[in-house]
């Protein structure tokens, strides 16, 4: 599709030259191909389109394109993007379909090559993408980096695969991301060295500015589960050069209200210059990850936003190589067909496979915590009932269950506080890293029913209370819809709502359940294998 040759007037924001000034740009056949400057006084901006530094679409749960529908709305014009999730389902074929329905829709779909398939050996993965595949994805024209290198024991041990993968990417000359949260000193400067150039994991602004003196960008991170941009934000003042923003995960009711766009609002007005804030979300991840992006240079795709102010960040359009694509709060591109590609083998279960007998009165338990995918590790006294360990919803201790989604296995059981639920269970088939079936609830029953709803969907996110039944199916992967970004996002705010009124507190329950199979993130984790204590990387028993 080719744009017409039109104008746009307004306050221009150049990013690169770090000025503001009136003027007119000029578009012709989806590029910049004049800027003038005027004596008019305008009351609008024109700003470079936004970039997401690194986000997982799928955790949107929606396909590429349904994602740019949405994204563009709030002033996303591209995004550099991980396809970790599906690999972890669908190998390079699942790979392969985020790229060509990335295609169907004119947004910029910058994506990475999985690094870490499956994210350890700890648990039951669809896929395994080794050094050979890592390098063959490389080569793709539609490939931009090595994606996040969460193996970061791999890396500092010299681990032979880990080396091969790192080593293809130099070999393309392509960027290494990182995952390291925690990792300081010799330690992080090893990892480092290896040539991994990012980090978005830093919780803590002493390890966000360690990492940066070893040469490191620091990603910002908000997301619907992790949000560390409080803490890290005074970095922008210190090294604006070194920051990115960017969101990792965003659920469809979080993408529906904002993006980035929100981010610029919540740090000009703390007081943070708007070159450096708008910088951070344009031309520092253009110069790192070399995205052939719109900067409002002449020349330039024409990728740009016209905004009625930089303080509220009120967006009236929204162009992509000069195709106007969202207008007044309303996306101008169209649903596109969706040909769901999934593995999914789960069969459904009884309650009485998850009764666990009683072996002592302790117990190992993990505790969820809001707005963060880090969790800590506990010892509680045991309910036991009839020899049999229960949950106590009235202290907020509810079981927790991990099931395989790829092959017959008894589920794996544990106990999990600061969900809050007193009533029902949730599921889910979004299980980070390698989206095997989790669960949350006060008693088996409502678990057996909640896991076997999205079983009967091969995929999904539900809720069950012995008497509502509702569940989002996510055919693609189990982790995408084929439905409209829209319709996702308020079916999802419903079930969201749904667990709230039971009793959940954490800000989102659903997003936070997907995090609590992921063995990489410390302290206390589930896989369908068992307890992972991720400081000591190893299993431990349920059992003090």
């Amino acid at each position: 599709m080719r744009s017409p040759r039109f104008h746009v007037s307004g306050n221009i924001v150049d990013v690169v030259n770090q000025r503001i000034f009136s003027g007119q740009i000029t578009v012709e056949n989806g590029k910049i191909s004049r800027i003038s400057a005027s004596n008019e006084t305008f009351t609008n901006f024109i700003l470079p389109g936004l970039v997401d530094s690194h986000v997982h679409i799928e955790s949107s749960m929606l396909v590429p394109s349904e994602f740019a529908r949405m994204a563009v709305v709030h002033g996303t014009t591209a995004v550099v993007s991980d396809p970790h999730e599906i690999a972890n389902v669908c190998g390079l074929g699942g790979v392969r379909f985020m790229i060509e329905n990335g295609k169907t829709v004119p947004f910029k779909f910058f994506f990475g090559a999985p690094s870490c398939v499956p994210a350890t050996s700890f648990e039951t993965s669809g896929n395994v993408i080794g050094a050979s595949e890592v390098a063959e994805m490389l080569e793709w024209e539609e490939i931009h980096y090595l994606s996040e290198m969460m193996n970061f024991p791999g890396v500092l041990f010299n681990d032979p695969e880990v080396k091969a993968k790192l080593r293809a990417a130099r070999n393309h000359k392509k960027v290494i991301d990182g995952h390291a949260p925690g990792l300081r000193g010799a330690e992080a400067a090893t990892y480092a060295g290896a040539g991994i150039s990012t980090d978005h994991e830093c919780y803590d602004i002493t390890e966000a500015r360690e990492k940066i003196s070893l040469g490191m960008k620091i990603l910002i991170r908000e997301g619907s589960a992790a949000r560390n941009f409080d803490e890290l934000i005074p970095l922008l003042a210190e090294s604006p050069e070194m920051i990115m923003f960017c969101s990792d995960d965003k659920h469809p009711d979080d993408l529906i209200i904002g993006h980035i766009n929100s981010l610029i609002i919540r740090a000009v007005d703390m007081g943070y210059d708007i070159i450096d804030v708008l910088r951070a979300c344009t031309l520092n991840p253009a110069n790192h990850y070399r995205l052939n992006i719109g900067l409002l240079q002449p020349g330039d795709p024409a990728d740009l936003i016209v905004v009625d102010s930089l303080e509220k960040m009120t967006i009236r359009c929204t162009y992509v190589n000069g195709i106007k694509v969202a207008e007044n709060g309303v996306t101008l591109i169209q649903s596109t067909p969706i040909n769901p590609i999934n593995r999914f083998e789960a069969t459904p279960i009884s309650p009485e496979v998850l009764s666990i007998a009683a072996e002592s009165t302790r117990l190992h338990i993990i505790e969820a915590l809001d707005g963060q995918i880090i969790t800590r590790k506990k010892i509680v006294g045991a309910r036991i009932e009839k020899g049999a360990v229960v949950c106590d919803p009235d202290n907020d201790l509810l079981k927790i269950v991990v099931m395989n989604r790829y092959h017959p296995s008894p589920p794996s059981v544990g106990f999990i506080t600061g969900f809050g639920l007193k009533k029902g269970a949730i599921a889910s088939t979004v299980a980070h890293d390698s989206h095997n079936i989790i669960a949350v609830g006060v008693d088996d029953h409502a678990i057996a029913n909640a896991i076997n709803l999205v079983i009967a969907q091969k995929g999904g996110i539900a809720f069950y209370d012995g008497v509502l039944e509702k569940v989002l199916p996510l055919p693609v992967a189990g982790l995408m819809a084929v439905s409209d970004g829209f319709t996702v996002s308020e079916k999802y705010a419903q079930l969201d709502k749904l667990v709230k009124q039971h009793g959940s507190t954490l800000s989102a329950p659903f997003m936070t359940l997907s995090f609590m199979a992921l063995l990489v993130i410390p302290e206390l984790k589930l896989s369908d294998k068992g307890i992972f204590d991720s400081s000591r990387f190893e299993f431990i028993r349920l059992f003090v």
